[in-house]
Parts: structure tokens; sequence; C-alpha cells
């Protein structure tokens, strides 16, 4: 009866979502809210079905949000479309780079000195929350290919590099934690610091490497023997599944290597598709014969890119109502309180001071537009990044001292939630909305 239950439950969410989707578009309301509520519900002071702990089910919750990031990282490589080369690619990097390195000392003094902590558990802290969250991003993230709007381009593509990014600092932060950094003989500084380049470069090699080899040999096999049709979705999660597996079996960062891949896959696309859409590139289906659309020489690599990104982000959705499921039941077995003045005041800190000093630092002598700014500095979204830290943080060290940033680090993510979510839908319509006046009376 539980578990018929539980097919109910999940049944209903799904059916409920697909259905409300479209009166939900134009509402301050994001599944993300539903979903956190709904896993709340689920938890002892509700239903009673559910009760997982931050601390107890720590592997649990990395291993599901890893997951979850996973996916959301690839398809937003495959959403964007530009060349490399490309002078708006420096947004990204400035925001998810510069950005990090500029957040994580600013969230740790505001936690040391504001919130009472030690400073290796501010440091720690910082590196957590520090990354966007490219899983709950999609409502200001590019809708598509076609998309190249520079604030939806710079949000995605900051949060597809940032989770990577964040690596390393975690991993310093828990030096610090454990006083490892304490004792210079027991650093190798040097070391580290040949990990955090090799992780980096490593990654982001690795995915690219194996998004270029896996799609031209599939859509070589398409094109010229009529092999390999059909099953995308298998191609996406096995693409998924061994870049991050290859570079973390080569101490490379896995997130970086997810995200590449999907880079790696779009950019295969627009060289044999060129400046035509993918969707004029595709054409008519025929609906009888979908497989000779996928094996056409100027159709399979828009056609094999189109089809996987829809499968990418059917599976990401997915991934969001597990991982706020999971959030909202983490909420109901918390044992401290949620939202205190120390929590609230580090998330007001967080998205009213640092998100905007960060991206005003990084940006300095870009040509992005005031509005423009104001909308990257407001859309720093927390979520499932900042859940996989905290849990990877709480399965390699159970210090009372990093026990205690769990608090801290949900009630971020939840205000991220909500605070964001009802903001998200007007000032995207607004900001779209002035585009489209700019545009009319320059032309």
């Amino acid at each position: 009866m539980h578990e018929a239950i539980w097919f109910l439950i999940v049944g209903g969410l799904c059916v409920g979502m697909g259905v409300a989707s479209s009166f939900l578009k134009p509402l301050p309301v994001t599944g993300a809210m539903l979903y956190l509520a709904a896993g709340f519900a689920l938890g002892p002071d509700g239903a009673g079905m559910l009760s997982l702990d931050i601390i107890h089910d720590a592997h649990l919750v990395r291993v599901l949000s890893e997951v979850a990031l996973l996916v959301s990282l690839f398809a937003i490589g495959l959403r964007l479309r530009l060349p490399i080369s490309d002078k708006r690619w420096a947004l990204p990097l400035r925001l998810g780079v510069l950005g990090m390195i500029v957040t994580v000392p600013m969230i740790a003094l505001v936690g040391a000195w504001g919130g009472g902590l030690a400073w290796g558990s501010a440091f720690l802290l910082a590196a957590m929350l520090a990354p966007t969250d490219p899983v709950l991003a999609h409502d200001v993230q590019v809708r598509d290919a076609n998309d190249q709007d520079i604030v939806r381009f710079a949000l995605s593509g900051e949060g597809g590099l940032n989770d990577g990014i964040a690596q390393p600092f975690v991993i310093v932060a828990l030096m610090v934690c454990t006083g490892e950094l304490i004792d210079p003989r027991s650093t190798p500084l040097l070391a580290l610091a040949g990990a955090t380049a090799w992780g980096i470069a490593g990654g982001i090699a690795i995915g690219a490497a194996l998004g270029f080899a896996t799609t031209h040999t599939v859509t070589w096999l398409r094109t010229h023997h009529a092999q390999a049709l059909g099953l995308e979705g298998f191609f996406a999660l096995g693409l998924i599944g061994l870049s991050y597996g290859a570079a973390q079996l080569t101490h490379a960062y896995g997130f970086l290597a997810a995200f590449a891949a999907g880079v790696a896959m779009r950019r295969v696309e627009h060289r044999a598709t060129g400046e035509r859409s993918p969707q004029d590139a595709i054409g008519v289906l025929d609906p009888t014969d979908p497989s000779a659309t996928a094996a056409h020489p100027d159709k399979a690599h828009a056609y094999i890119a189109e089809t996987v990104l829809r499968f990418t982000v059917e599976i990401e959705r997915i991934a969001e109502m597990a991982m706020m499921i999971v959030v909202g039941n983490l909420l109901a077995t918390l044992d401290a309180p949620l939202f205190t003045w120390k929590g609230v005041g580090l998330a007001l800190v967080l998205f009213l001071v640092v998100r905007p000093s960060a991206v005003e630092l990084s940006l300095l002598g870009s040509p992005v537009p005031p509005r423009a700014r104001r909308l990257m500095s407001w859309f720093g979204i927390r979520g499932v990044g900042t859940i996989y830290y905290l849990a990877d943080a709480l399965e390699k060290n159970h210090s009372e001292q990093v026990r205690a940033l769990a608090p801290l680090a949900l009630a971020v993510v939840t205000a991220s939630v909500f605070v964001h979510g009802v903001s998200a839908t007007p000032l995207m319509n607004r900001y779209r909305r002035s585009r489209m006046k700019h545009e009319a009376r320059r032309s």
C-alpha cells in the first residue's frame, strides 16, 4: 500500500506539472517552489512518508545532486551555439571564473566577521555558496540554440562553468578545516595548484574531445551507413557518463567535462549547419520515416543535436523535481532552526551586496549595458550546486564545524528558490519588452 501511494504522489506531481506548466508561466510561481513544498509536506511533520537527513544521508543526497547537475550542465552546453571565438564568450568566463574568485573571499569575510564562524568554516561555506545554479535557473537561461540574448547567454555560461570551478575552493576549505594548511610540511601547495590547473584544463579537454568524437562518429555512421539510428537519449546519457567518468578517473573536474561535452556537440552541429538555425536545417519531418532525416547528410547533425537537447531538457526538469523534493524534505528533518538572523542576514548580504559587487568587478571594462548588468547581478541563483558541495563536505568531514553549516546553506538555497523564483518572470518579461522597444527604435 505504501508503494502504491508513492506511485500516486509521483504520478500526480508529474501529470499535474505537465498540465499546469502553461498556467504557471505568466505567474510569479515556479515548479521548484511547489516541489520544495511537496518535499516538506512528505516529511515527519506532514505525511510522514519521507525522512531524509542531510547528515546521515549525505551520500545519497550527494549522488542525486551530482546526477542532476551533470544532466543540467550538459544541457546548458548544448544550448550555447555561439562559436568559441565569439567575443561574447568572455562574459560567462568573466562571471564564472573572476566572479568566483571575488565571491568566495567576500562570503568568507561575511561568515567570519558577521556570522562568527571560524575562518575554515567561513571559507567552506563560501565555497559552497559561490557557484550559481544551473538546475533551477532555466527561467533565465537561453531557451534554445537560437537564443543569443546577452543576459541569458552570460548567466547560462556562468552556471555551466562555476560548478566545476568551485571544486578547488571546496578542497582548500576542507584542508583548512582539518588543519592541513596550518603545517606547511603537510601541505603540497605546488601540487594543489597543479591539480587545480589540470582539473580545469583536463575536464574541458576530456569533455570536448569525447563530445566531438561521439557526435562525429554517430553522424558518420548515420550518413554513410544508415546505422546508429534512433535512441538519442542513450547517446546523451552515454556521453555524459563517459565524460564525467573519464574526468574523474584522471582527476580532472567532471562537471566541466559534462559542460564541455555539450558545447562540443553543439559546435559540431553549428559547423555542419552554418548560419541556418537547426530547425531550418532539419526542415519538415516525415512522421512515417524519421530515420530519413536522421541519416540525411545535410540534416543529421542538426537532428541529433536538437533531439538530444529535447531529451536532456526533459530529464533536467525531472531532476529538478526530484532534487527540490529532497531539499524540501531536508528542511523538514533539520534539527536546527532554518531562518535565523544569521541565515537571513547571510542571504541578504549575498543577494544584495556580494553578488552585485562580484558582477560589477568581473565585468569592469566590458560593453554590457547597465540594465543587463543589473539583471546579471540579481540572478545569482543558488540551489543544487550548493546542496552537492554541502553533502560532499559532510561525507568527507563529519566534524561539528562542518555540520553547523547545513542550516545556513539550506536557508540560502530556500531563500533563493522563492526570492529569485518570484522575481524571474516579471523581471525577464520587463527586460524582453525593453529590448523590443530598443530594437524598434533602432530600426
